[in-house]
């Protein structure tokens, strides 16, 4: 369209205000037509997103012909429109899918990092306590045998004070026994055991 042709003069015959107004719409439409099917895209699987091509200007001929175009055009724009906010919550869905698992997955890792630390640090602390106990057994051993080896000995000495004892008493004897064969007499007990 001419920008002459935009202010005409208040004497132009109806025929070309009309024949005007008709090719100033068809030419507007045309022009949102290209627009819309240049950016809109069309989803024809649900895997793919292809941009439509850029349909051909349609002749005036064809588009008074076609007495639904704008119907047809606004129905298609419709379902474009359908498909592409039906894709993009798709998208949405997914990425919020993918989010949820990735936040499970993180945690799930967390809760074995913390299982791990916790059964490290009590099999520390059972292989301390063994380690102690181990070496209290050891200790208690060691004062066991201590005391056995103390007993032992005072087991010796009582022992020994008993040889020693048999011995003196057996010299006592041997001297008593002695001294009754240089005087002749008896024994004053040893007759009362034999009934004199």
């Amino acid at each position: 369209m001419i920008m002459g042709e935009e202010h005409q003069s208040p004497l132009v015959s109806p025929k070309n205000s009309k024949e005007n107004d008709e090719q100033n719409n068809e030419e507007a439409k045309e022009k949102v037509e290209e627009k819309v099917f240049a950016l809109v895209p069309i989803v024809e699987d649900k895997e793919k997103i292809i941009s439509a091509p850029i349909q051909e200007k349609e002749t005036d001929s064809e588009i008074q012909k076609s007495t639904g175009v704008s119907k047809d055009r606004d129905t298609a724009l419709a379902k474009v429109e359908s498909e592409k906010r039906l894709a993009l919550i798709k998208a949405w869905e997914d990425n919020e899918k993918t989010k949820a698992e990735n936040k499970a997955l993180k945690k799930l890792s967390a809760v074995g990092a913390w299982e791990n630390t916790k059964k490290a640090n009590l099999e520390a602390e059972l292989k301390q306590i063994q380690e102690e106990l181990e070496k209290k057994k050891a200790e208690y051993a060691e004062k066991m045998k201590n005391k056995v080896a103390e007993i032992h000995r005072e087991a010796e000495e009582k022992r020994a004070t008993i040889v020693a004892k048999r011995g003196e008493d057996v010299l006592k004897v041997e001297e008593t026994a002695a001294k009754f064969r240089a005087t002749g007499n008896l024994p004053k007990k040893f007759l009362q055991c034999f009934g004199y």
